[in-house]
């Protein structure tokens, strides 16, 4: 597991090099390694997790082909052999030193060979100078990217605030950005909060030349109809699913650990990886005090039916708002979620306690149908438009609300220009397939990336912890999105093909409580005499929103009124994602120093 960056048909001076990858060193503090040549660059931060003592990046082929790979290749073994055969030598058994051979063998096409989660960069000096990108099938490893297509300039980072550190990609906010975080709690598909900034979609392959410019190629995924459609046979092929991915995601040349929340995925996963990992350690985490949908107690159960070694990870609510400014550096651009601040405390215990990986549950939801809006979509009546309810659903604050709370030369952009909420909705109405279909390759396509994928992933490199993801495994995914829809959602079950297969391996305390979302408990915590609560009026101050001009302070004011009065979901993360948009723009916006900064116990 690694950081990459690098450009190409444009400039950066050694010392950039080593700025952007200091940026990210965090994510791979075990060794940082750039080569350049006229014209390009490629870099890399090293998280050594196969072959300690080899994976030396970048990798080359000849004095030809350049590689800077970040991930996990999971056949690697296999690729060897077979690359082998044909008369390629390697230096190493690191998974990612089979690229530049498999590149002279397929070219443009290695990554359909490729099983696991990565972003790769391909720098081919044959001929006319090429740079090939490209990402995983889910889109587990991101990739930014800045392209100046009059100049024909390519800059790329594993993450933003090593992008920014090049001095020809701008930080500059996004006029769209507020309304699309705040309809989608982060922005979707290849958009990020910054003009000029993307992030490749999953299955992406780049080109790249001087003469030709930047060509994005989506691969296609497959996932033919399953041939299961009784419950038992499903569920079956599912559990027998997991149990390889979990045991093969579990080999590793350091020891491997799991994150346990109480849940069904992620206790699923725990008690498959319990059946490889011999003394396996699993993690939970809570708060002090007494709070709401606390899970430690699901977790211990999960623990002890798997027999792992358990940590209790416990943080203090009056250590959140120092916190909080880490977190959003290091995702880069808000996400409307709290529980980005539970997994970035969560990862920095696991890392404290000597792990290097850990293996989740994540993605489950999205694949299975585990999602109130999801069932709620697929319950409306044939006929009736199930999108507007299902699109709001994805809100961090409701349409109404969010507008009310815009100054009036915002709501003026926004109605002009079009919301993103208006053009997901669209998006889904146009499309042919039917419902299950439609709702699954948006979640998948789309929101997971978006919104779960890259908070995972930023947040666990933050403490050099590399992810491993089971659910998001072409094998699991495939058969998921090939699934009729009432074995995920059926009367008043949901995930049903994937509690059908956690059966017998879970406690039934576990497989029979009710759902609930892991995250933070803002709504208690954002109340009067909280630290939390007193952060997020310093931030939202009515000098600090009018020197925005995109916010009315007055309505935001009332959100305090509510809250303070009588707390509710609603106003909460209305206040909590707004919070996380002004500590956003304190990050990368605004200059050091300014008024707008000044933040008591925030170090911008």
């Amino acid at each position: 597991m690694c950081r990459i960056f690098g450009h190409f048909d444009a400039l950066a001076t050694p010392h950039e090099l080593r700025s952007v990858a200091a940026a990210q060193r965090h994510g791979g503090p075990d060794a940082q390694t750039h080569a350049y040549g006229a014209g390009w660059a490629l870099g890399n931060n090293r998280l050594a997790i196969m072959d300690l003592d080899g994976g030396d990046q970048p990798y080359t082929l000849g004095e030809d082909i350049v590689v800077v790979f970040n991930g996990e290749i999971y056949n690697h073994d296999e690729l060897r052999q077979k690359l082998s055969a044909r008369g390629h030598t390697f230096r190493d058994t690191c998974d990612g030193s089979v690229i530049p051979a498999l590149y002279a063998e397929y070219g443009a096409a290695f990554p359909e060979y490729l099983d696991g989660m990565y972003s790769v960069a391909v720098v081919d000096l044959r001929g006319e100078p090429t740079l090939y990108l490209a990402t995983d099938e889910v889109g587990m490893k991101p990739l930014y990217y800045h392209w100046d297509a009059a100049r024909r300039h390519l800059y790329f980072a594993s993450e933003l605030p090593a992008l920014l550190s090049f001095r020809n990609v701008g930080a500059t906010p996004a006029e769209a950005g507020l309304d699309a975080y705040l309809a989608t709690k982060t922005p979707f598909g290849e958009q990020t909060m910054f003009e000029g900034v993307k992030v490749l979609p999953p299955a992406a392959t780049v080109r790249v030349t001087r003469a030709g410019g930047m060509h994005v190629t989506i691969r296609p995924t497959t996932g033919a109809r399953a041939p299961h459609c009784a419950e038992r046979e499903a569920a079956e092929h599912v559990r027998s699913l997991l149990r390889t991915e979990v045991h093969r995601l579990t080999e590793a040349d350091v020891p491997v650990s799991a994150i346990t929340s109480g849940g069904l995925d992620s206790s699923l996963v725990t008690v498959l990886a319990a059946e490889k990992v011999r003394d396996l350690h699993s993690f939970n985490i809570a708060y002090t005090g007494t709070w709401p949908s606390d899970e430690r107690a699901f977790a211990r159960e999960v623990a002890e039916r798997a027999g792992t070694t358990h940590h209790q990870v416990e943080i203090d609510p009056a250590t959140f708002p120092s916190l909080l400014a880490d977190v959003v550096w290091h995702l880069g651009q808000p996400n409307a979620d709290p529980i980005t601040l539970s997994t970035y405390a969560l990862f920095g215990a696991v890392r404290d306690a000597g792990f290097k990986v850990a293996i989740t549950g994540d993605a489950a939801d999205e694949l299975f149908g585990g999602y109130d809006r999801l069932k709620k979509a697929m319950d409306a009546p044939f006929g009736t438009d199930w999108v507007p309810d299902y699109v709001e659903a994805l809100a961090a604050v409701p349409r109404n609300l969010r507008e009310s709370l815009y100054s009036s030369e915002y709501l003026g952009f926004v109605t002009a220009n079009g919301s993103a909420a208006e053009e997901i909705t669209e998006r889904l109405r146009a499309s042919t397939a039917d419902r299950m279909t439609t709702l699954t390759e948006f979640e998948i396509g789309e929101r997971l990336p978006a919104y779960h994928l890259r908070r995972v992933d930023h947040l666990s490199m933050s403490a050099s912890v590399e992810v491993r993801l089971p659910f998001c495994q072409p094998s699991v995914v495939r058969y998921a999105r090939s699934l009729k829809a009432d074995l995920k959602i059926d009367g008043t079950r949901r995930k049903k093909v994937l509690y059908a297969a956690a059966d017998g391996l879970l406690p039934d305390s576990v497989l029979n409580r009710p759902k609930q979302p892991f995250t933070l408990p803002i709504t208690a915590m954002l109340q009067p005499g909280q630290a939390l609560f007193d952060h997020a009026r310093d931030l939202l101050a009515e000098d600090r929103l009018r020197r925005g001009g995109k916010l009315n302070p007055r309505k935001v004011e009332e959100l305090f009124r509510v809250q303070a009065e009588s707390p509710d979901d609603r106003a909460s993360l209305a206040i909590w994602s707004l919070m996380v948009h002004e500590l956003w723009l304190d990050q990368f916006c605004s200059p050091a120093g300014t008024v707008a900064g000044s933040v008591p116990g925030v170090t911008v």
